[in-house]
């Protein structure tokens, strides 16, 4: 099976996780977008969609999904969404798309996190892939210095010879180089950083499932 196909296969799955008459939460990325368009054949079933990007708020409206303002809404039963890397604890490292911030903010309202991924997101350490970090602007050579300091190559982020800016208007510093073998204490201490918005390391609040793709079939790890 492709990777497209693996991920085709977790967006389905995924499917099974949606509350009929509940608003549900949208993740950010090539497997979300697999997961928006299974939403779409049922989305008579539910009430709407909170977006965690604008770009996976113009996906949904597209199908005529209603998007619903998260400040309008005090609880949803659950968030899908990929992941970049997941470990065996259901931590992951996100922000591969850029929506590390809003993810992170959508998700803390939901009563379930949801990963979708294919097979080979599944890894022992989290690291290999660079972990962003979104930074008010002002603040990135600061924040770089300090990440430094964390044992990493801390590189801006850029998108068409320009830095890229997220939905929030912010820079982001993907940090090369890391190990972490401690998710949670690595996430506090890079969140403190001041200028630091918010780090694409979901440990504290993690997943709670993860449906991965494998050409076995779709497995379910529950944390």
């Amino acid at each position: 099976m492709t990777q497209d196909e693996l991920k085709q296969a977790v967006a389905r799955a995924a499917i099974e996780y949606v509350v009929d008459g509940e608003i549900i939460g949208v993740g950010t990325g090539s497997t979300a977008n697999f997961f928006i368009d299974e939403l779409a054949k049922i989305k008579d079933r539910i009430k709407g969609a909170v977006a965690s990007s604008e770009a996976t708020a113009e996906r949904l409206r597209g199908h005529g999904i209603k998007v619903f303002d998260l400040n309008d809404v005090e609880t949803m039963p659950v968030y899908i969404d990929g992941a970049d890397e997941i470990n065996a604890a259901g931590a992951m490292i996100k922000g591969g798309g850029a929506a590390l911030t809003r993810e992170k903010i959508v998700a803390s309202v939901a009563q379930k996190f949801v990963c979708i991924a294919d097979g080979s997101k599944l890894v022992d350490v989290l690291g290999k892939f660079p972990l962003p970090v979104e930074v008010i602007p002002m603040a990135t050579s600061v924040a770089a210095r300090k990440l430094s300091a964390l044992g990493c190559e801390a590189k801006l982020r850029m998108k068409d010879g320009k830095p890229l800016v997220t939905d929030n208007g912010c820079n982001i510093l993907d940090a090369v180089g890391l190990s972490i073998t401690e998710p949670a204490e690595m996430e506090a201490a890079i969140n403190n950083i001041v200028g630091v918005v918010t780090v694409g390391l979901f440990a504290r609040q993690g997943a709670n499932v993860c449906l991965l793709g494998t050409p076995d079939g779709v497995k379910k790890l529950e944390f």
